[in-house]
């Protein structure tokens, strides 16, 4: 829980309602009127505790009622924070159960909606199950590991009518959304191009095979993914919350370009009035480690991208940590505070510079601007308001599923180290068999998103 302010949520606004502002209970959601919604969690790792968790329990609006989880460490920490959470209030709150399993947990029909704290290789597969369960989700970036899956799990949302929130909790930051409507207001004029900043994960030796703890569920954690030997550089830390090692295996998470570059590509998309459109031609390279090493994502990159309007995006991890906007009338700059999630997270360069930015202070002038979106002070909050009203919370399905195509299309990019040139509608490279191929992958059975898909 102590990692929660490095989110910068003090200033999102999130934390603002946790230091005892917000009542757990509203007047106007009390037991007995307007059923409160009722969540299951699903994944209780680093991010689910210091975040999703959290966020969820502050917004005022809903009762964990079950989590999952394979690691049983986990799923009673997990328990703890729930439980003190209503202690602290003096409240009594629902029993909580306890899954393995995540399909006893979705097969629930009390519970209305889950949340899904997963390492990537999951996501997918999660998501589509609960949607076609019936229940809202709030899924963690990325949306999901391939555009394969990513397109099947858009449209099951489209098609079963659920309400689904990706984790680009940067929409629900101010400074962000700032930005966004500077941008688009045409404060720095016609944006000619676009400066996205990423830290890199280190590569290390292999540790050798060890014995699965007794109270890890191995082959469920590997889900889809092919079968590796266990080891704790793999997977995650066998006892505390620091940086998971699976962040640095493109079994489990392609790196930085999808883990915080979904966050930076979304603002991008944001800020340009882009959330249906994306690049035509991408060109890129990148440092990989042997590929049979444990932790063998990306290292060093630089990646360009061509997107509609003859914007031109340099994504690299020699750029500040964060996005600066160039237009024909100056510049405009918009990170986070502090380095990242977590203290084990990678240095964020240029961490002291200030969170929004200009190259003339009258761009960040709040006054007079013709383009204003929607104000959001909690991305959790968001999601729940949204299930109540049935409208598109601030980063549906559509929204998270095409940022996410330009973290994949540039990873795939980088992979390669030729140019590609990317079909946007018809979602396909054109005249390359192998970047195609690369927009899907081999499903372990019983496991994978595809697999349930076709079932």
């Amino acid at each position: 829980m102590k990692s929660i302010s490095r989110r910068g949520l003090l200033k999102s606004g999130i934390a603002a309602a946790a230091v005892g502002a917000a009542p757990l209970f509203i007047p106007s959601r009390v037991w007995g009127a307007n059923r409160r919604i009722r969540v299951g969690q699903i994944g209780c790792g680093r991010i689910a505790q210091a975040h999703d968790m959290p966020g969820v329990i502050k917004s005022g609006l809903a009762d964990f009622v079950a989590l999952c989880e394979v690691d049983s460490r986990r799923a009673a920490d997990g328990v703890v924070i729930i439980e003190k959470a209503y202690a602290d209030r003096g409240v009594k709150g629902p029993k909580i159960a306890v899954y393995k399993n995540y399909r006893e947990l979705i097969a629930r029909r009390d519970i209305d909606a889950v949340v899904i704290s997963t390492p990537d290789h999951w996501h997918a597969e999660l998501a589509l199950s609960a949607i076609e369960s019936g229940k809202d989700v709030y899924l963690q970036k990325p949306f999901t590991m391939t555009y394969a899956e990513g397109v099947i799990l858009r449209d099951a949302v489209k098609r079963h009518g659920r309400i689904l929130q990706v984790g680009s909790q940067q929409r629900s930051w101010e400074q962000f959304r700032r930005a966004a409507e500077l941008i688009r207001s045409g404060r720095i004029g016609n944006v000619q191009r676009v400066e996205i900043g990423l830290p890199t994960d280190p590569t290390s030796a292999d540790a050798p095979p060890e014995a699965i703890p007794a109270n890890l569920d191995y082959g469920q954690w590997l889900g889809p993914t092919e079968f590796k030997y266990y080891t704790e550089q793999r997977v995650h830390p066998r006892e505390g919350y620091t940086r998971p090692g699976w962040l640095r295996n493109d079994a489990y998470c392609l790196g930085m370009i999808t883990g915080w570059g979904s966050h930076h590509y979304d603002t991008l998309n944001w800020a340009l009035g882009f959330d249906t459109q994306g690049p035509g031609r991408i060109e890129g390279k990148g440092e990989f480690p042997d590929p049979s090493r444990i932790w063998n994502v990306h290292g060093s990159y630089d990646i360009t991208l061509q997107y509609p309007k003859n914007i031109t995006v340099n994504v690299s991890d020699k750029h500040n940590t964060g996005l600066k906007f160039h237009g024909d009338e100056g510049w405009l700059w918009v990170t986070r505070e502090g380095t990242g999630a977590t203290s084990s997270d990678p240095q964020a360069k240029g961490a002291n510079l200030p969170p929004l930015d200009a190259s003339n202070p009258r761009i960040l002038d709040p006054n007079g601007l013709s383009v204003q979106l929607p104000v959001s002070k909690s991305h959790h909050r968001n999601w729940l308001e949204s299930i109540d009203s049935r409208k598109e919370p601030l980063t549906p399905a559509r929204v998270g599923h095409n940022s996410n195509t330009a973290c994949i299309v540039s990873w795939i990019a980088m992979k390669l180290g030729r140019p590609l040139e990317w079909d946007h509608k018809a979602g396909k490279f054109l005249n390359d068999a192998e970047a195609n191929s690369m927009l899907t992958r081999r499903e372990r059975a019983p496991y994978g998103a595809l697999k349930l898909a076709r079932a």
